[in-house]
């Protein structure tokens, strides 16, 4: 049982972890956001030979009018036998960089809630869990935001999207902020539930020698560039590997 208890939780901690980083990009990009949408995932985890099946869902909302527009993200990931593991939320507005987080929140099993703060006013980001302080400089994203941020670039301009190309982001996690490097891969054509779909592949890998988390993402161009699929890694090989089966849209 304790086994199967340390694989439900690397869903949690796999999708949490991440390493100080220095540097602070702060590229402007132009954004299409995406409709609102509510999306059901399934999920397989491998830790040490041991599959654990579980369950995602992640409600995206887009709300407000056009002089003060709004996003909301709230996600929440449930594991066979031990129920929900996880939740996650980022809300805020929108500006000239897209997606502008005000409060990125993490709850996971068992342990207490954390809350990070991007104060725009005075240009900030903060964090319950640690002391860190990070300068405001336009783009910053979280760990929840930063895919459809990615999503909302993608629709905007595809034709940039071309394999070996790369898109730098500043993303703060729950106890510090980093960068993070997105690298376009081949397209591929997935098998999936809904049939086979054609997607951009785009692949955060970790710095030479590192043993921080790799995650790559799969984004089709066909269903409002949605994620399709996301998959977690770490440096002992254990994975979360997430897949899209129902795409509800919502007003």
């Amino acid at each position: 049982m304790k086994t199967i208890l340390n694989t439900a939780l690397l869903i949690a901690t796999l999708c949490m972890s991440g390493a100080h980083g220095a540097d602070h990009p702060n590229n402007l990009y132009p954004t299409n956001l995406p409709p609102s949408a509510q999306l059901h995932y399934t999920i397989k985890a491998d830790r040490n030979g041991l599959t654990l099946a579980g369950e995602a869902s992640v409600n995206w909302t887009l709300s407000g009018d056009k002089a003060n527009p709004t996003y909301a993200i709230t996600t929440e990931t449930r594991a066979a036998i031990f129920g929900k593991i996880l939740e996650a939320g980022s809300h805020g507005g929108i500006d000239s960089f897209g997606l502008a987080p005000l409060r990125y929140d993490e709850k996971p099993r068992n342990k207490p809630g954390t809350q990070t703060r991007f104060d725009r006013e005075a240009k900030q980001i903060t964090f319950s869990s640690s002391e860190e302080i990070y300068p405001i400089q336009g783009g910053e994203q979280d760990r929840t935001s930063i895919i459809w941020q990615l999503v909302s670039m993608a629709r905007a301009d595809p034709k940039k999207f071309t394999p070996k190309s790369e898109w730098v982001f500043f993303v703060a996690g729950r106890r510090d902020a980093e960068k993070w490097t997105f690298t376009v891969d081949e397209n591929v054509t997935l098998a999936t539930s809904m049939g086979n779909i054609p997607t951009v592949h785009f692949i955060k890998a970790p710095p030479p020698d590192s043993k921080d988390q790799r995650l790559d993402v799969w984004l089709a161009p066909g269903k409002e560039w949605y994620p399709i699929r996301l998959k977690f890694s770490d440096a002992d090989g254990n994975t979360i590997d997430q897949h899209l089966d129902q795409i509800k849209n919502t007003p």
